[in-house]
């Protein structure tokens, strides 16, 4: 009789289990959809509305001396207006739709979130959506000329030689710079998320700090000139950035011991 109930409740455990599996894919499986459709509307939009996106990032080249044809970026196949136009309304809208998906993450990963928690997540999405904007000002307002202009400076191009800069590899410099100064910028909330899972504590992240440091400056000597002021403009935000999020996590009292 002992053996038959026993048997019983383990069937009836595992049972319980599978139907927590099947609703957790079923919600994982309803936010992967939310998430494409929101990706798709807005790289819809930013398709009819890509002449003053292209001109945006077109810019930064407007004051390069050498270009011939009054500054103009040259296509070099008949396809290439085509492909750029989808690929930059393709990552402009995963950009602009990036604060839903934090969000859906954010439910996915902490679906009962106690009241302390979930004002620690509003203040998460409030401060990336900062972030967002602070590193989109910073990195084209400030690192992007400077690298556009160390390139293409007189030391590699004499005043005799002109450009013919191609438009989708030069576009797509610009966007992909960007979008990773935008994805270094989230560093803070991607660790808050962390130590919130408790996947990591705020003590470890601490501990390899000065690694994280020399990582943030190799990073920012890849995605920079090889100078170090632009390399300081790009590494000195992020190491500040990754000591906020530790004294954020101090001061709310989450990330400690697992």
């Amino acid at each position: 009789m002992y053996m038959k109930k026993t048997t019983q409740n383990k069937s009836e455990a595992y049972t319980g289990e599978a139907l927590a599996l099947r609703e957790h894919l079923r919600e994982l499986r309803r936010l992967l959809v939310i998430s494409a459709c929101a990706v798709a509307l807005f790289s819809i939009a930013m398709y009819n509305f890509f002449d003053p996106v292209i001109g945006f990032l077109y810019a930064p080249f407007a004051s390069i001396t050498q270009m011939i044809e009054g500054n103009t970026l040259f296509a070099h196949h008949v396809f290439e207006g085509f492909l750029t136009r989808i690929k930059i309304s393709v990552f402009v809208g995963l950009v602009f739709a990036s604060p839903v998906l934090i969000f859906l993450l954010i439910r996915f990963i902490f679906p009962a979130l106690t009241k302390k928690e979930r004002g620690i997540t509003l203040w998460t999405l409030i401060s990336s959506a900062a972030l967002v904007f602070g590193g989109f000002y910073y990195g084209y307002y400030t690192i992007l000329p400077i690298v556009i202009d160390f390139f293409t400076s007189a030391g590699f191009f004499p005043n005799h030689i002109g450009l013919m800069l191609n438009y989708e590899r030069n576009i797509m410099y610009v966007f992909r710079f960007l979008f990773l100064v935008l994805i270094t910028f989230q560093l803070p909330v991607l660790m808050v998320i962390l130590m919130m899972s408790k996947v990591v504590t705020r003590i470890s992240l601490f501990k390899i700090g000065r690694f994280v440091i020399i990582g943030l400056f190799l990073f920012s000597a890849f995605i920079t000139p090889p100078d170090f002021v632009s390399q300081i403009m790009i590494a000195l935000p992020m190491i500040l950035l990754y000591y906020f999020a530790l004294l954020v996590a101090l001061v709310f009292r989450f990330g400690g011991e697992k």
